[in-house]
């Protein structure tokens, strides 16, 4: 490829903005042999040679670089990556590892690749640590397989291991369990470690629903159900290890592996190529084949022992152990051939430490120090629960945290009274709460002081410094201790809706409501904290619309009221038609309108700006107010709607 060739692929590339290709470009105009893929030119540093090769022979030819023609360079073999990062450090630790990670080809062919990780541990006293130290990949990798153990009639427990002169003990936290040769073999995570961290198990991943169902562990298979590998949160893994006054070692074991006809871009010294270093042991080697995989220039032994003293025709044969005479024996040399390949292999042998943590605070309930922190007073002075514990005094926060909190996995949401309830974004850790004059969430301080740090953490992201007083109707509850005796429009809302079905089937013989697969889920999430801006308020406006509108059996009403001929109904006209059969059409009408609201609020987008504040007044919202209190008064207007179209049809 000259000059003149580079020219329209330079304007390709300029097309297309890349920087990187401009670079091949570069590397090319100045390499001196272009068309070999393993150029060594030295412009050829800033891209990866296979990569420019495959471009070029795109853009020449219109034919892309089969894999099998990408070769792996040394570093990859050489592993420095994995080589510079300790498992210590990790989020995830794997516990026990069988993994192919990546595996082309056939073995002894070119395009053959494969990297192969594998990992075994053992939970040991700390204390026993330096006679764990003569453990490898030998002794507890993978390949060996978890059975209980007698020892002149003492019986080990097939999560035991003992090592050493004294056995010493250890325990595996992944047991692998073999049935057959047709059913897949199948990993247990430890009982003990499931039971204290009060794990559940949900298909292959263990949660902690104390903990927002965070995953703690997980298993990973193959595409037919093997399990390659299993994991867990190095945050939970630390915790249990310092209740016990374990650590965990991990003995591990990586392949990187790969068939090449040209091995002149490996460059090491000697072959092989070792090298240790702080418990990790690393080999490279290149090793000559015959393809198909037999070494090169060697040959095989191959001997056929039979016997020939036994009749064929004999019906139950009982051959005794046959005689020098009565067997023939014949051997041959059989020399491998092929051409000469070559098999660039990189292996690395580790053995890890897993250091318990400083505390144990979900198992052994360990004080932590206090990192989260809450504005407290007007002069924007921060506490931590190692004061607030013990203070008699509230914290604000904008509304958005009950949604945060609420709609968590494991999250609930009720109410004491109009302005006060109880939220958590876990089961049994319900924070009593209150809504002040301006639609803040004030709460006692010692409640979230008191809960987990993980839930700190959620409320303090909404943490603001005090505006306005208090909530009323929670210092009423708390300080006061006279709760207050009124009532939210969201506790009220599914006691209307049931109410009214109850009374049309019992008067017409029908539910007013048709049930629907979302209508639970629908009116958990109709509260005012789903209004924060005037988009979530239309979002609210539009549920509500989905429990009353789009959910009324019209066509049941229809065989009580029918419309005028040539004239057709919604949903909402049937209803204030069959209300006007127990009132008049004015209280009819007055009755319904906030329905007819709620729902053109569906559809406030489609509607001009002052259409659209008609339509608030039809639901009595009042704009200058904070959404949450707009949010309030929509449910409001709904429940009032119901309750009196209720009492009509009751009455």
């Amino acid at each position: 490829m000259d000059g003149f060739e580079l020219l329209p692929f330079i304007s390709v590339a300029k097309q297309w903005q890349s920087k990187k290709i401009l670079l091949y470009f570069l590397a090319v105009r100045d390499a001196t042999r272009i068309g070999n893929p393993r150029c060594r030119a030295d412009s050829f540093a800033l891209v990866k040679e296979f990569e420019l090769y495959a471009f070029w022979r795109y853009m020449r030819f219109g034919v892309s670089l089969s894999p099998k023609e990408i070769v792996m360079d040394q570093s990859w073999f050489e592993m420095r990556d994995v080589r510079n990062r300790k498992l210590d450090n990790a989020v995830w630790i794997p516990l026990r590892a069988v993994n192919t990670i990546d595996h082309q080809g056939r073995y002894g062919y070119i395009g053959y690749r494969e990297e192969f990780f594998g990992a075994g541990s053992v939970a040991v006293p700390i204390q026993s640590r330096n006679e764990v130290n003569e453990l490898n990949w030998s002794s507890i990798g993978p390949h060996h397989p978890h059975h209980c153990d007698i020892q002149e009639g003492r019986y080990i427990p097939s999560d035991i291991y003992e090592f050493g002169q004294e056995n010493i003990s250890g325990i595996h936290l992944v047991l692998e369990q073999h049935y057959n040769s047709q059913d897949v073999p199948e990993w247990h995570l430890h009982q003990d470690f499931i039971i204290v961290l009060n794990l559940k198990r949900e298909n292959d991943t263990w949660v902690a629903p104390d903990e927002g169902y965070v995953e703690v562990a997980r298993l990973h298979r193959t595409t037919n159900g093997t399990v390659f590998l299993l994991e867990v949160r190095a945050d939970h893994l630390k915790d249990y290890l310092s209740a016990r006054s374990m650590a965990l070692y991990i003995s591990c074991y990586r392949n990187r592996e790969e068939i090449v006809d040209d091995a002149s871009h490996i460059v090491w010294t000697v072959n092989p190529l070792v090298e240790d270093q702080n418990g990790d042991r690393w080999e490279g080697r290149v090793t000559e084949l015959h393809e198909g995989g037999d070494l090169y220039g060697t040959s095989m032994a191959v001997m056929h022992v039979s016997r020939t003293d036994v009749d064929f025709e004999e019906e139950v044969p009982n051959l005794e152990f046959p005689k020098d005479k009565d067997v023939r024996l014949q051997s041959w040399v059989k020399k491998h051939e092929g051409r000469k390949l070559y098999r660039v292999q990189g292996e690395l042998w580790r053995n890890e430490w897993i250091e318990p943590g400083d505390l144990s605070v979900r198992i052994r309930r360990d004080t932590s120090p206090p990192t989260v922190f809450f504005i407290t007073d007007s002069k924007g002075t921060h506490e931590s629960k190692a004061t607030l514990v013990g203070a008699t005094k509230w914290l604000w926060f904008r509304p958005g945290v009950i949604m945060s909190l609420a709609h968590r996995r494991g999250g609930t949401l009720r109410w004491y009274s109009k302005d006060t309830g109880a939220v958590s974004c876990s089961l049994d850790c319900g924070v009593h709460f209150g809504i002040n004059s301006i639609g803040l969430v004030t709460v006692f301080a010692k409640d979230i002081a008191s809960l987990p740090d993980w839930q700190q953490k959620i409320w303090a992201g909404y943490n603001i410094g005090p505006e306005a007083r208090v909530s009323d109707e929670l210092l009423a509850a708390q300080m006061r201790a006279m709760p207050p005796n009124t009532k939210a429009p969201e506790e009220l809302l599914p006691v209307v809706i049931t109410r009214l079905n109850n009374i049309t089937l019992d008067r017409y013989n029908f539910r007013l409501f048709r049930e629907h697969a979302d209508f639970e889920k629908v009116l958990t999430l109709s509260h005012r904290f789903r209004a924060l801006d005037q988009m979530t308020l239309l979002g609210l406006a539009k549920d509500l619309a989905r429990l009353t509108a789009d959910s009324i059996d019209a066509a049941a009403i229809q065989k009580v009221v029918k419309p005028p001929a040539g004239q057709k109904w919604g949903s909402l006209k049937f209803l204030e038609s069959l209300v006007a059969t127990r009132t008049d059409v004015k209280d009819a009408r007055s009755a319904v309108g906030p329905l007819f609201g709620i729902y053109e609020l569906r559809h406030a987008d489609a509607h001009l700006a002052g259409q659209f504040d008609e339509i608030l007044k039809l639901v009595s919202i009042d704009r200058s107010l904070s959404f949450v209190f707009q949010g309030y008064q929509l449910l409001e207007a709904c429940v009032s709607s119901l309750t009196r179209i209720a009492d009509i049809l009751e009455g």
